[in-house]
């Protein structure tokens, strides 16, 4: 196949660690052009990553004949807005998340990329990773038998504390739900399918907070959305999963993600920080029912958790040791996944689809604690296909 020509929207902080993984795989994709709403960020990024052209304006980078596909990573506002308009110039798409700033633009984005028969993507494309596609496998081969039930826990004081630009995580359109805890909800439905249904409870625990770090330290923050916020997701599959995602945690022996089967538990522990399912690799444990120590008594002393063989690649080091790009870092993988779905004739993994669907889930969530009731969720979607064991790594 001939590598396709990707245009970037936006060039801010997470750029980087898109490019540099991109430019690894040459004979996939070519980085063409880019544009950002500062000419000198795009320049400095060309230089960088070897972008031989640089646009004034998103109509420039849509009217260049060597885009083929447009790589959205403006702020969450202008997804909708620069998706549409790219689709609409005859431009496959992968966005940043969340898809849209409302479930009502996300499907108007998704219905139009259906309309006009091209492919719409979207991140996180963390469950792409080697911890979660082992889990995906160990789930799939029966391993913990049928997986019932689980937790999934973010509880941090807020990214105001360690993000240079928190302010979108306390936006009524975004929320720590679309901003942070989008990476658990895309990699429950990718592990267990769609979402029937959500019963949930939440609240603003502060009108106001302080940015503590970097240029903008001491910056007041409003706060327009729930910070705290716990739910109970019903899969169309019978698990019950419960998801507790807070800003207003000052410290915790959590979060992690744990998945009960009828045979065994796996446990996605963070063991460093912000390093959940936000990230595409880290230990994976697991602990049957040969090794559980409940089915004693007296109990016993427990026993260590095995920790599981990882058999996928993008686990962290894959990318090598620059210290400019965070190695939990894998982003873009799901770009490179779309852009092979296009040349082989197949479903893409990280799909509109997909994202639009977490998304309602996520709208679900936040209308069940206002409105003190359970809420069935509209849409679904297709279980994504695991990663195959030879899906390309790096190629220089």
């Amino acid at each position: 196949m001939d590598p396709m020509g990707v245009g970037v929207i936006g060039t801010g902080d997470i750029s980087d660690v898109y490019l540099a993984n991109l430019s690894r795989y040459p004979r996939i994709v070519r980085l063409v052009a880019a544009q950002n709403r500062t000419r000198p960020k795009a320049e400095r990024q060309a230089v960088r990553y070897g972008i031989g052209t640089v646009h004034d304006t998103v109509e420039e980078l849509l009217a260049d004949p060597q885009v083929e596909l447009v790589l959205n990573l403006t702020p969450p506002e202008a997804h909708a807005p620069i998706n549409i308009a790219a689709l609409s110039a005859g431009r496959h798409v992968y966005s940043e998340k969340p898809l849209a700033t409302s479930l009502e633009d996300a499907r108007r984005t998704l219905d139009h990329a259906h309309d006009l028969g091209l492919h719409l993507g979207c991140a996180p494309d963390t469950w792409l990773g080697g911890r979660a596609q082992t889990m995906r496998d160990l789930i799939d081969s029966g391993e913990i038998g049928e997986v019932t039930a689980g937790v999934a826990t973010i509880v941090y004081p807020g990214l105001e504390w360690f993000h240079p630009s928190p302010f979108q995580s306390y936006r009524a359109d975004v929320g720590p739900l679309a901003d942070i805890g989008i990476y658990y909800v895309s990699m429950l439905i990718a592990l267990l399918g769609p979402v029937r249904q959500v019963a949930a409870m939440g609240k603003k625990t502060f009108d106001e907070r302080t940015a503590h770090y970097g240029p903008i330290a001491g910056r007041p923050i409003p706060v327009e959305v729930e910070t705290h916020v716990s739910a109970s997701l019903e899969f169309e599959q019978g698990a019950v999963v419960t998801l507790l995602v807070s800003t207003d945690v000052p410290d915790s022996q959590l979060p992690r993600m744990e998945l009960y089967g009828t045979r065994g538990t796996l446990c996605m522990p963070e063991t460093e920080p912000m390093a959940g399912p936000n990230t595409f690799g880290g230990p994976l444990w697991i602990r049957t029912l040969d090794d559980a120590r409940y089915k004693d008594i007296p109990r016993p002393a427990p026993t260590p958790w095995t920790e599981a063989e990882n058999r996928h690649r993008f686990n962290e080091t894959d990318f090598g040791a620059d210290p400019s790009v965070p190695r939990i870092n894998s982003r873009g993988i799901g770009l490179v996944d779309e852009v092979l779905a296009i040349a082989e004739g197949r479903p893409m993994r990280c799909s509109g689809d997909l994202a639009c669907h977490v998304l309602d889930v996520i709208e679900s969530i936040y209308a069940s604690s206002r409105q003190r009731r359970f809420v069935e969720v509209a849409s679904s979607c297709r279980r994504p296909a695991p990663l195959p064991a030879d899906f390309p790594g790096p190629q220089v």
